[in-house]
């Protein structure tokens, strides 16, 4: 079964409900940076150049299934 982390998650779903988010560069190592390549990695979404200062991603099919069939769970914070 997939895995899906909860800020990717967070991310597929703002996408799914806005369609397209575009983001600034730098391409820092900031959570977002780091999320946004995970989940283009996995094929969950798409990532645009628009300009030299400016990126747009959007959610694949792929991603979208992915998010419909993968349900949340909560983390464990019980530490045991």
């Amino acid at each position: 079964m997939t895995t899906i982390l909860p800020q990717q998650r967070l991310l597929l779903e703002q996408l799914i409900m806005s369609g397209r988010i575009a983001i600034t560069d730098p391409r820092d190592d900031s959570i977002l940076w780091r999320t946004v390549h995970e989940c283009r990695t996995k094929g969950w979404l798409k990532l645009v150049r628009v300009n030299p200062d400016v990126s747009s991603i959007e959610i694949t099919a792929f991603g979208r299934r992915t998010i419909e069939r993968t349900p949340w769970t909560a983390p464990d914070l019980s530490g045991s």
